[in-house]
């Protein structure tokens, strides 16, 4: 089956302006073939409005989400693949999805397991020690 994530971006960010809200998009922006200004990003990942009113061109299919923006009045055209896209929410509420990390691999690359690695198939997997937690992403 294709990846939803492609579908779910597009479905929230449909969503996101119907509500007559901001849509934001959390992007890992080392990921392969991310076209972003760098000088922007943070850690390794830049938060991109992608509102109707800011951005320009915006085209959204299964592969990437691309489109013309301004950084500091400069203008830059940004290239986001889906699957560096970590997450899309309104800003004004935080409504909205993240997203699982994905594999930068190509499609057409696999990796290899040794059956020696896998663990017994009745066996339980082993649970986390210490405190949960959660991390807040804006």
């Amino acid at each position: 089956m294709n990846s939803s994530r492609p579908y779910l971006v597009r479905a929230l960010y449909e969503w996101i302006v119907d509500n007559d809200c901001t849509p934001h998009m959390l992007v890992n922006s080392e990921f392969p073939a991310v076209q972003v200004p760098q000088g922007f990003a943070s850690d390794g990942q830049i938060v991109l409005n992608v509102s109707p009113s800011a951005v320009r061109q915006l085209h959204m299919d299964n592969e990437a989400v691309s489109f013309e923006g301004r950084f500091g009045g400069v203008p830059h055209t940004l290239y986001v693949p889906i699957g560096a896209i970590l997450g899309i929410y309104a800003r004004e509420n935080g409504q909205g999805m993240v997203f699982d990390l994905e594999s930068s691999l190509d499609d057409d690359e696999a990796i290899e397991v040794e059956d020696d690695d896998l663990p017994p198939p009745d066996s339980e997997p082993p649970r986390p020690t210490g405190r949960p937690s959660l991390k807040v992403v804006k």
